[in-house]
């Protein structure tokens, strides 16, 4: 045998004690790892998955006869419904505690808790008793990873559900069994019923005497479901995310304003911070923001920030910090590329989302062959007897606002009003006087076609509104553009700003000669996207003048929020919309609300 030189056994030796200290170390980074806000999540909807099946199946009979031979009858059954209504609310809740929510962990803490027990009730479940208790205790070890401040909301709106929905459950309950009169004793009170339905809504049997057995178990298992409902519309209530912390009120408004006048130049998209849906957050000087607006847990902001450029990073600052107390992912829709390199400072990435448009008064003109198409649809809408007048807001006469409201409303195609990021959500309002409205009409004055274009600066305009009615002559938006850059010297504007083009360079690189297979592959999807949301149609729209194409990002926290804030995104931009009848119910409540504020 060869002896180990002295360096050699240090060496062994020191390896030897590397290995045992890795060895030492897997089981706290693993154990830390399964203690994360992600992984708590997706346990926590696992234990609500469980407990729903389990709330669903049949128990097995000999463990239901130990349990009902220790416990009152109605435990059993209680015990079922708790259970199905904390599976289904832990479910709900796994969103929050990914977001670090202090109440949903403290909310999921209790539940679990309670449906460990509840499992050994209704039916000695311990399998089912067991992986919940676990999940329990590591909840209980993770305080510290949910602190994320509750979202600001309503408590009218869950006091409502609580204070209307348990007697309109109770009632539908009592229909329920009124119904079935050959079910009942013939000495059943409307009292006992009244009575049955409350009670049966917690899984508790009441006064009410059945004739046949099967009749009884059905009653009590309909009435218990409807109590989950009950519960699920609640916490669905209690968890809507928030449009953010509050509207813009009168001093937020002046404060916008006033950097708007100093700095609006800087952004061409900075006036829809004006618009109703959206929050504003301040740097500590005042002398810059980030206007934002709350979508599905996601921080969303628009454009770059407002004000002094210098003074960017601390707004930027204050609304990460907001969001990372609230437990929001932070994300930014159509900043340029002076905002984008902004917030990459501050800690998040960016990807090439487009290009706006841009058309400079100076250059622009309708002659040449590169302008034909733009050329031969003004020429044809000039001898089909079409007009068209530029003026300001604020030069507009009631008469005139009034049929301008009325054709709008007529040519909007679909319900809903689109845009957040390059979109103001009001027209011809007085409150934005200095914006331009472009108008065009026929031989008879009839209107067919108008623009709206809100201040970019002193010297610009942004696109705000752009909308025809159909059956005029094909050429209108062209005709309006056309005319609205001939007149914009003498209105002081030097340079406009069109629709924002998603996906341009794909479009525009994807049909060159030379093409690669990835980028063709990629105009192929995006072509067959816009069937449904017109993203090729946009970019062609906008090509035809040959603008000035100026990028745009999107900015992000991680690779893994890109869902996320791709949903928001859609949500905000309304390409992803709710049935009319949520719609209606949202729209009632924030008015509701509105008049709160006011009174």
């Amino acid at each position: 045998m060869t002896a180990l030189s002295p360096e050699a056994g240090h060496r062994e030796n020191s390896l030897a004690r590397a290995t045992r200290r890795r060895a030492r170390h897997r089981v706290p980074r693993a154990l830390a790892a399964l203690g994360t806000p992600k992984t708590i999540s997706r346990l926590v909807w696992l234990v609500g998955v469980v407990a729903v099946i389990s709330a669903a199946s049949p128990a097995f009979h000999s463990r239901v006869l130990l349990v009902t031979g220790t416990v009152p009858p109605v435990f059993p059954a209680a015990a079922t419904t708790g259970t199905l209504a904390a599976g289904v609310v832990l479910m709900l809740l796994a969103t929050g505690l990914r977001r670090g929510k202090y109440r949903a962990w403290l909310l999921a803490t209790v539940l679990t808790a309670f449906a460990t027990i509840a499992h050994l009730v209704k039916g000695l479940d311990v399998e089912e008793a067991t992986l919940t208790a676990s999940v329990f205790a590591l909840l209980v070890s993770a305080r510290h990873r949910f602190r994320a401040r509750p979202d600001p909301r309503s408590p009218r709106r869950i006091a409502a559900v609580v204070v209307l929905g348990i007697p309109l459950a109770a009632f539908l309950g009592f229909v329920w069994i009124s119904v079935d009169l050959d079910g009942l004793a013939p000495s059943t009170t409307v009292h006992a019923k009244l009575t049955e339905a409350f009670l049966g809504l917690v899984g508790v049997p009441g006064p009410v005497s059945f004739v046949e057995p099967g009749m009884a178990a059905r009653t009590s298992a309909g009435l218990a479901v409807l109590g989950a409902a009950l519960v699920l519309l609640l916490v669905v209530v209690a968890l809507q995310p928030a449009a953010g912390p509050h509207r813009l009120d009168l001093a937020e408004r002046e404060g916008v304003r006033s950097l708007l006048g100093r700095w609006g130049a800087v952004d061409s998209l900075s006036w829809f911070a004006l618009r109703e849906d959206r929050a504003v957050i301040f740097s500590p000087s005042r002398k810059a923001a980030v206007s934002y607006r709350i979508v599905g847990g996601v921080s969303l902001a628009a454009g770059d920030p407002l004000g002094d450029p210098e003074a960017w990073p601390g707004a930027i600052a204050a609304w990460l910090q907001e969001a990372d107390s609230y437990g929001w992912r932070p994300a930014v829709l159509g900043a340029s590329e002076q905002g984008a390199e902004a917030y990459y400072r501050a800690g998040l990435d960016a990807l090439e989302l487009g290009d706006e448009a841009v058309l400079q008064t100076a250059d622009f003109t309708t002659e040449g062959r590169r302008m034909r198409v733009v050329r031969q649809a003004v020429t044809r809408c000039r001898r089909a007897g079409l007009s068209t007048t530029c003026n300001r807001v604020g030069d507009l006469d009631e008469a005139t606002r009034s049929a301008l409201l009325a054709s709008a409303e007529a040519w909007r195609d679909g319900e809903v009003e689109r845009g957040f990021s390059m979109a103001l959500g009001r027209l011809a309002d007085p409150e934005d006087g200095d914006a331009v409205v472009v108008l065009c009409r026929d031989a008879s004055g009839r209107l067919r076609g108008l623009l709206q274009l809100v201040p970019w600066g002193d010297d610009g305009l942004s696109l705000d509104v752009m909308r025809r009615d159909r059956s005029s002559e094909n050429g209108i938006i062209e005709l309006m553009v056309a005319d609205l850059m001939a007149q914009a010297p003498a209105l002081g504007v030097a340079r406009v700003s069109l629709n924002f083009a998603v996906f341009r360079h794909v479009f525009a690189r994807g049909e060159r000669l030379g093409a690669g297979p990835v980028l063709r592959l990629w105009r192929a999807i995006l072509v067959q996207a816009s069937r449904f949301w017109q993203i090729e149609s946009l970019y062609r729209a906008n090509a035809k003048f040959q603008p000035e194409w100026v990028p745009r990002f999107v900015c992000f926290r991680a690779v893994g929020d890109l869902p996320s804030v791709s949903v928001a995104v859609l949500r905000a931009e309304a390409f992803l919309v709710a049935p009319a009848w949520w719609r209606n119910l949202g729209q009632r409540a924030r008015e509701r609300g509105s008049v709160d504020g006011v009174a």
